[in-house]
């Protein structure tokens, strides 16, 4: 599959990403554990269908030192019990977050989840996470950006 067209050799792109990459900022300056930030990009990206994004947390989870194991049992977090229970918190937020459209938005319950496991600035980070990562999933997949070719750290 290729690309509809260069979205990221845009004039307009390289500034709205520029925008983005500063809010990604509060994320990777925060306390949330690095592979707790790459499995909800990872398990948002799966269900938003972005090839691009799912290629690219994947492998810097393995780049990482993620086992192959959890990064096969992302899809069923629910069903695995290799994910701890502040993992399984921020992933149940973060599918909540990302499936909006089902009308149902965030529970009650699933947001005292995370709150048990995150403070008030991790939850921030959190939350910043997740709609980041929507944004991103959008951007790449209404643009067709193929995924299979990332390298991880390409983008420093």
């Amino acid at each position: 599959m290729d690309a509809r067209f260069n979205y990221y050799g845009t004039a307009a792109a390289g500034r709205f990403m520029k925008y983005l990459q500063s809010a990604a900022k509060v994320v990777t300056d925060s306390t949330l554990p690095s592979a707790t930030v790459h499995l909800v990009e990872l398990r948002a990206s799966q269900i938003n269908g972005c090839a691009f994004c799912v290629d690219m947390h994947s492998k810097d989870l393995a780049h990482e030192g993620e086992t192959p194991v959890r990064l096969n049992l992302v899809a069923a977090w629910r069903e695995a019990t290799v994910f701890t229970d502040a993992e399984r918190a921020a992933l149940e937020l973060a599918e909540q977050g990302t499936r909006l459209a089902d009308g149902t938005g965030v529970s009650d319950e699933a947001w005292e989840n995370a709150a048990k496991h995150y403070d008030e600035e991790e939850l921030a980070a959190l939350v910043s996470l997740i709609a980041l990562i929507n944004a991103w999933n959008r951007m790449n997949v209404i643009t067709r950006q193929p995924g299979g070719a990332y390298q991880p750290g390409q983008f420093g």
